[in-house]
């Protein structure tokens, strides 16, 4: 019989909580820009916050779902086991979860751009309106509905669009109302960050995703050309960190984010060394927690120079 805390246990399982520190990397990197500035809003970088956590459980919520209904999640998986697939929760009810997070995504975006730009401000509002959508419609599109990018393997490329330029260039954009072109290097560093996130928990499914028919990048290169497309994901997001810097340059504070590079090259070297795919889940969680400490040091830089 299952009990009522073995079904909380299972919806927090599907929600995926550890990696909300990705989501809200992007987030913090932007608001640390935007405070640079001179510019930080805090009812703004709430309110980003609230639908940038909203957007990641419905994306984690529609993977479940999406993996499970095509074949992805199954025993002989090596990642965790999903609560769909184990029966811990029906298909119906995370479809219905699914459409209360994606309201309460839309909610939280809308009243995001009405704080941001007001109600007259009709075009800006428009084009947020639009990203909005967007970014609703990427979390559940991913390994949900009929025809999923991720198992054509555009996982990488949303990553990058949505946790790196619409994520940090969007939270700066909501507060100061400018862009300069100089913001897409830090903002493509914290994406390709991400993308290395989704490129270890990709390189640990290449056999489940395979059978699957789920062609992601590492199914695509195949596991060695995967560890080296790791190495190429994080030495770009250092060097454009490090060109941000340069071209921004007024004290050495900005290079503070150089203190993560131990980590990154430790982490690229085990994903480098572990052939057995169940090993590589602690090191999934290690690379969230460098991405987010990388964007905390790039921005804190900025902020203290």
């Amino acid at each position: 019989m299952v009990t009522i805390q073995d079904k909380r246990k299972a919806w927090v399982g599907a929600m995926r909580l550890r990696t909300l520190p990705l989501a809200l990397a992007c987030i913090m990197l932007g608001a640390f820009l935007a405070a640079a500035a001179g510019a930080l809003k805090w009812p703004v970088v709430g309110l980003c916050v609230i639908t940038a956590v909203l957007l990641q459980i419905l994306s984690n919520l529609a993977n479940d779902y999406g993996d499970s209904v095509h074949g992805a999640d199954h025993a002989a998986r090596a990642g965790p086991p999903r609560a769909v697939q184990s029966g811990a929760i029906s298909a119906p009810a995370m479809k219905q979860a699914m459409i209360l997070f994606g309201a309460l995504s839309a909610v939280s975006g809308l009243a995001l751009i009405v704080v941001a730009f007001g109600l007259q401000a009709l075009p800006l509002i428009l084009l947020f309106l639009f990203l909005g959508g967007a970014a609703i419609w990427a979390a559940v599109n991913y390994t949900a509905g009929s025809n999923p990018y991720g198992y054509a393997g555009l996982g990488d490329v949303f990553v990058l669009v949505f946790f790196g330029w619409v994520g940090v260039l969007g939270t700066y954009f909501l507060q100061t109302h400018t862009l300069y072109w100089e913001l897409f290097l830090p903002a493509t560093s914290a994406g390709l960050l991400a993308v290395a996130v989704l490129n270890v928990n990709n390189i640990r499914d290449i056999e489940s995703d395979r059978q699957a028919g789920k062609n992601s990048i590492p199914v695509r290169l195949g596991p060695e050309r995967a560890r080296i497309y790791h190495w190429c994901l994080l030495i770009m997001a250092f060097v454009l960190a490090g060109l941000f810097a340069a071209l921004m340059y007024q004290s050495l504070w900005q290079f503070l984010f150089v203190l993560a590079a131990p980590p990154l090259l430790w982490q690229a070297t085990a994903v480098t060394r572990t052939d057995d795919p169940r090993r590589l889940n602690p090191l999934l969680k290690q690379m969230v927690i460098i991405a987010l400490l990388f964007d905390f040091l790039l921005g804190l830089g900025q902020l203290l120079s």
